[in-house]
């Protein structure tokens, strides 16, 4: 009977990070650093036939958190919205802090929850040894995986310890 034979070892490393991202605009800039000037020297690829870029978003997601108070401070409802942008994030949190429909539904006034926000993004990164791997932010943490080379964890790494939101 044959055996099965490793044929690769994809890795996965976490760092988790000290304290949150701030907020969802902190957490949007460091991505858009990443986007923006490829600090772990991703080259552009193709797959499929389809061109990819050395480094592109492959899933994106915001989560805002409203509290309905009573007269005196205490939480009595909650809400929260889904949104795969920034720009989605916002409107929605905005519409839901302004909804006073929502607020007499539920019998308080809307206030923002930011500390129970929640933000994701994952990256699709090609390195220049020909390796497609992920690199997935969170608010707590920071997330390589599908790698083999230990060069491309240590250039993320690297970078990471120059970037203050991620200490």
């Amino acid at each position: 009977m044959a055996d099965f034979v490793l044929s690769t070892t994809n890795k996965t490393s976490v760092r988790k990070l000290t304290a949150p991202i701030a907020d969802a605009a902190a957490f949007n800039g460091v991505i858009e650093n990443v986007l923006t000037n490829n600090p772990w020297g991703c080259t552009p690829w193709e797959g499929a036939g389809e061109s990819h870029a050395a480094v592109e978003k492959a899933a994106e997601t915001y989560t805002a958190r409203i509290v309905y108070e009573d007269e005196f401070g205490g939480v009595i409802g909650n809400a929260s919205a889904r949104a795969p942008t920034l720009a989605g994030f916002n409107a929605a949190k905005t519409e839901l802090l302004g909804n006073t429909d929502l607020e007499t539904a539920v019998g308080g006034s809307a206030v923002a929850d930011p500390d129970r926000e929640s933000y994701a993004c994952r990256l699709r990164c090609h390195a220049a040894n020909g390796e497609v791997y992920f690199v997935v932010f969170t608010r707590t943490s920071v997330r390589i995986s599908s790698y083999e080379d230990d060069a491309i964890r240590d250039a993320i790494e690297t970078w990471a310890d120059g970037v203050a939101a991620l200490a």
